[in-house]
């Protein structure tokens, strides 16, 4: 068996740190600011970038494999470590001086959001942009923020994918949820500021893999996947980490547990958690095995451009893999008790958190099925987002 990628090995020695402060960092609302630092020495961060800057430009398995560990500590920090390394990819895609900006520190720390709820207007050398944009994962600890805002009006407004400076957008105090509590996904809001062209791109022609020429990558296969894809898959180690983190406080608690109003005075010993953590574990080992088989989607593509349906099938794996983790959870949250809700109780964190994905509209299960069963049925998509 091949040696493990470094970063993977270094961020699984970050796991119980991240643990040991999951509870702090709900309460901050927030990924606290030592844990983007490490996420960053580990390299967790680059793990997408250009070798040019510093990047691994590791595969796309090895990508679900690291943020997997990180929401076995923190679901929260995992998924601004999500967010963060799709967006090092992304920056990857524009032209050469925009990288050299972005990413000239070897250290991308870079949010993002896509509801092209902005409006851009055509100046010299650019665009003025103002607009608001909600769950912007991260952006307390980024330097740079991917917005999308319309250029023109009715049909003929198109939607730009910018890179702007974090510190140029103000941050709404408007987090306050259930479930990855702690991502500081605050609303950002944009008052006329200026972007230049080089950090400007269309979106439609970014979810078809067409990106300007003008990049020393523009002939690197990895730089050139379609945007849609490559942020689905790459979301695919958050619902497998989030149940291994379940699977692993679910464990932690068994030893010695009573089954209260029961002459079980061992949870372990109950046939019903024998079938409760058999099925558990098959049913994280077969969400993994959909992750496995989107990643190779990327990993391995064809000669050519990927098929619509090749595309569609690699975001109906990882929806589908969502439900099975969350059923997961489900099973193992059900099958601790009524104590389990108390707060310092770990897997009411994971179930929480795993009801917030679950949700997300691109990691949504039926919504996912759906679709490719709508393209299998020879239909086309109903959406960008594949």
């Amino acid at each position: 068996m091949p040696e493990p990628h470094p970063v993977v090995t270094r961020t699984l020695a970050l796991v119980p740190r991240l643990a040991e402060r999951a509870v702090a960092t709900e309460q901050a609302k927030r990924v606290l600011p030592e844990h983007f630092d490490a996420l960053a020495e580990a390299g967790v961060f680059r793990m997408t970038a250009p070798r040019k800057y510093g990047g691994d430009e590791v595969d796309f398995q090895t990508q679900c494999d690291v943020l997997a560990h990180v929401a076995r500590g923190c679901p929260s920090s995992l998924w601004v470590a999500t967010i963060f390394n799709a967006m090092s990819w992304l920056a990857g895609t524009f032209p050469d001086d925009a990288q050299d900006e972005i990413l000239g520190s070897r250290d991308p720390r870079i949010s993002g959001v896509f509801s092209p709820t902005g409006t851009a207007t055509p100046v010299d050398g650019g665009y003025r942009v103002s607009g608001r944009w909600g769950f912007n994962t991260g952006g307390q600890g980024s330097n740079w923020t991917i917005v999308n805002a319309l250029v023109g009006s009715g049909q003929d407004a198109m939607p730009l994918c910018m890179i702007v400076k974090s510190r140029e957008l103000s941050r709404l105090d408007d987090w306050h949820a259930s479930g990855m509590a702690g991502t500081g996904s605050h609303t950002v809001v944009a008052d006329d500021i200026f972007v230049p062209a080089r950090r400007a791109q269309p979106l439609p022609a970014m979810i078809e893999a067409n990106y300007p020429p003008n990049r020393h990558n523009a002939a690197d296969a990895y730089f050139n996947l379609p945007l849609a894809a490559v942020l689905t898959v790459n979301g695919g180690g958050t619902p497998v980490g989030i149940a291994r983190g379940a699977f692993d406080a679910f464990f932690a608690r068994l030893p010695g547990r009573p089954i209260t109003y029961t002459t079980y005075t061992n949870q372990a010993e109950a046939a019903i958690t024998h079938l409760q953590a058999g099925e558990a574990a098959l049913l994280l080992e077969s969400a993994d095995a959909h992750v496995r088989r989107a990643a190779a989607i990327l990993d391995q593509p064809p000669d050519g451009p990927l098929s619509m349906q090749t595309r569609v099938k690699a975001r109906a794996h990882v929806a589908y893999a969502t439900g099975l983790a969350r059923q997961t959870v489900d099973l193992l949250f059900h099958g601790s008790g009524a104590s389990a809700i108390q707060s310092h109780v770990p897997i009411q964190r994971f179930q929480r958190d795993m009801q917030a994905l679950a949700n997300h509209a691109v990691m949504h299960a039926p919504t996912g099925i759906e679709l490719y069963g709508r393209v299998l049925c020879g239909l086309a998509p109903n959406t960008l987002l594949y």
